[in-house]
């Protein structure tokens, strides 16, 4: 073989091994890219109705085999609304739709779900704990549909889930006769210092001599104080939020049941002498207070007892 045709050879060899390593390099590349593309989803969570009260509908999101470990966004229309716009959801950036997120990437947050675990979240009275936040904080309206749905949040390896079946919840009836209760939120908006054009309504020997929680007297600005503290995995801040609103509602004249009695005996011997947040420092696990805290907040927001305040 002459030199010509031999360093012809090597040139053209190394042109098409240099080729086969681009076409190689492209096709990897090809498929990392589809492979990335066809990343798969978080299972869908589903939803179901837990307690309603007359302001409030207990949701419970329960996630799929993947789990939802980064949390997932839950979302809300009236039922009529859901109707009058084609039985459609209104656009995320429609200020009409009530959104809220769930982190499960949040310190001390209760909302990373394994496979099949499900969680609570009462849409209408929200406990902003770690992870949670919405652009709809406020009470629903009583005796009134309302259409929910959900979706879990991507993680590093899956994309965000669909999301789940629409489902209807429904608050209370109105009509809940005399001697009713009111929810913390409103003995927090009508205190010492009311929002917008509310009054100080708290009853006249609350204003006079404060409430005791546990063993500690509290002053009314005290109080309030304690009401504008986010519990933030604190179980003290949130059994004292619903005890709080527990004992205005009963020195307000609402009715009660030996089973709340009870329940608010059995909050402030918990508490004892631990003195409350901004107050103090005093600090419980929630897994010891859940469980006073849902029956004083089922009591406050009418599920049991007289019923909510119009």
């Amino acid at each position: 073989m002459s030199k010509t045709v031999k360093k012809y050879w090597r040139r053209e060899t190394i042109a098409f091994t240099l080729f086969g390593c681009l076409a190689i390099a492209i096709g990897a590349m090809v498929i990392s890219e589809a492979a990335s593309s066809a990343k798969s989803k978080v299972s869908t969570p589903t939803i179901t109705c837990g307690g309603s009260s007359q302001d409030s509908i207990n949701v419970i999101v329960t996630a799929g085999p993947t789990g939802a470990p980064a949390g997932f966004s839950l979302q809300w229309m009236t039922a009529e609304d859901f109707a009058a716009n084609g039985y459609q959801w209104f656009d995320s950036s429609d200020d009409r739709l009530c959104k809220g997120s769930f982190s499960g990437n949040a310190n001390l947050s209760r909302y990373e779900l394994g496979p099949g675990e499900s969680v609570t979240v009462n849409v209408g009275e929200f406990l902003f704990d770690n992870g949670a936040s919405t652009n709809c904080p406020g009470e629903l309206v009583c005796g009134t549909d309302y259409v929910f749905r959900a979706f879990a949040h991507a993680t590093n390896s899956l994309n965000r889930s669909d999301f789940s079946a629409d489902h209807t919840c429904s608050t209370l009836d109105c009509d809940i006769g005399e001697s009713c209760t009111f929810t913390q939120g409103y003995w927090k908006t009508h205190g010492p210092v009311p929002v917008g054009n509310n009054n100080y309504v708290w009853p006249a020997s609350v204003q006079a001599g404060g409430l005791t929680l546990g063993t500690v007297n509290y002053t009314p600005t005290q109080l309030l104080a304690i009401f504008n503290k986010p519990a933030a995995g604190n179980g003290l801040i949130s059994l004292a939020h619903q005890l709080i609103a527990a004992k205005l509602n009963k020195a307000n004249g609402a009715a009660s049941t030996p089973f709340v009695d009870n329940a608010i005996a059995a909050a402030d011997a918990l508490i004892g002498g631990l003195v409350i947040p901004p107050v103090g420092s005093g600090s419980l696990p929630s897994s010891s207070t859940s469980g006073l805290t849902g029956t004083l907040t089922s009591y406050n927001e009418g599920s049991i007892g007289p019923g909510h305040c119009n």
